[in-house]
Order: structure tokens, then sequence, then C-alpha cells
């Protein structure tokens, strides 16, 4: 069983930064890409960014310039950092992970449940 268990979000003020967090635990053989993904209401779920295993990352033209995607492969954690927040960026993140789980061999998309930022003054 893998969960994936994200961290970090709040409401801020327009300009500021948050940091997540998401952890993916449980039996796990390999992680291959990370990401963050968003879903504003009545929107449809978008790509905000993305890692793989090897450190490349991609991501959406909206945020280049303002987020930076991280992630340490050995405590299986992929990190966004959100600089200079605007209230467009308000939204549920989620986390997501194509990982393989020990004994299965074939990889998967996982999902976290979702943490809420929010872009106010």
């Amino acid at each position: 069983q893998v969960q994936l268990v994200e961290s970090g979000g709040g409401l801020v003020q327009p300009g500021g930064s948050l940091r997540l967090s998401c952890a993916a635990s449980g039996s796990i053989f390999s992680i291959y890409a990370m990401g963050w993904y968003r879903q504003a209401p009545g929107k449809q779920r978008e790509l905000v960014a993305a890692i793989t295993s090897g450190g490349s990352t991609n991501y959406a033209d909206s945020v280049k310039g303002r987020f930076t995607i991280s992630r340490d492969n050995a405590k299986n954690t992929v990190y966004l950092q959100m600089n200079s927040l605007k209230p467009e960026d308000t939204a549920v993140y989620y986390c997501n992970a194509e990982l393989v789980v020990a004994g299965l061999g074939v990889p998967d998309d996982y999902w976290g449940q979702g943490t809420q930022v929010t872009v106010s003054s």
C-alpha cells in the first residue's frame, strides 16, 4: 500500500511564499517522475511542475520563474517552493508520483489527498 501525504498549504497574501511537501511511503520499489498539479474551482486539474528521478524539471508557463520543484530521493519526498504568489494561484494542489510498488513491476500513478493554497489579501 502506498500513501502520498502533502503538507504546507495555507493562506498567504499576494507576493508571499509557501513551500509544499509531499512524502511517499509504503511498499515502494522505485519512483520515476513526481509532480504537482492544481485544480481551481470550476477548472480542470492542470500540471504545475514535474521532476524526474534524474532531476529534470518541467513547469507550466504560468509559474515559470516563480515556482521551483525539487525532490529528495532518499526521503521519497518532493517539494514545491512557491514565491511571488498571485490570487490566480489559488487552488487545491495535488502531489503525483509515478512509481513501482514492490513486487508488482509495473509503474502506476498515485495521488495525494490535496492541500489548499489560497492567495488573498
